[in-house]
């Protein structure tokens, strides 16, 4: 099944709304949107994710700093930013992530930029870790490992508890292969990562 028969199928489904707490202009999607003004809005202020996930970002053309949207609702921007130290009141821009729901893959970490020194495998989520073995606060660079066609999409997070910046990890961009920090995200501005989970659709 290819991407667009699964999006008629309603595999992806967003609301956004231009106010916070459900206010103000609506509008329904099924696709990606690369930029909300183009439809009229100002902004994305609020959100109601019914299928996903999708990623969503601050700024038009996917850019600057991204955030998961799980199924859920967000009524303010605490909702999709969390603890995160870099507040983004608003979103411009978004997209549906195609993942897998199963459990085969693996994502390493590398002491170094392009994938050398020390590395740490992981199959699971990690709340911190430097409390599972890491010795570092710094993820220089990451492999998504899958034998398996679909996406897997990681979430790496600058603190432990899943805090501060997010970065989106999905095997079928840069072929899973993230050879320096400054491909975790176009707002990357950092390779501290201290916590890491998945997502599964």
């Amino acid at each position: 099944m290819n991407t667009q028969q699964m999006e008629q199928m309603g595999q992806f489904r967003i609301t956004v709304w231009e106010e916070e707490n459900f206010q103000g202009k609506r509008c329904e999607f099924m696709l990606e949107c690369q930029n909300i003004m183009e439809r009229g809005f100002h902004k994305i202020r609020s959100i109601k994710v019914e299928n996903g996930p999708w990623v969503g970002y601050e700024y038009p053309e996917f850019q600057g700093q991204q955030f998961i949207l799980e199924k859920g609702d967000y009524p303010r921007y605490e909702a999709w930013s969390g603890n995160s130290s870099y507040r983004t009141e608003h979103l411009l821009s978004f997209r549906p992530i195609k993942c897998a729901n199963h459990s085969d893959s693996k994502v390493t970490l590398y002491e170094c930029e392009d994938f050398q020194g020390r590395k740490f495998e992981l199959c699971d989520d990690y709340p911190s870790l430097q409390a599972m073995g890491w010795c570092s606060k710094e993820v220089p660079s990451i492999k998504i490992n899958s034998e398996c066609s679909w996406s897997f999409l990681w979430v790496a997070y600058q603190f432990p508890g899943y805090r501060g910046y997010q970065y989106i990890l999905e095997r079928d961009r840069h072929q899973g292969e993230y050879r320096c920090y400054n491909e975790y995200s176009t707002q990357a501005h950092t390779n501290q990562v201290q916590s890491i989970r998945r997502i599964q659709h």
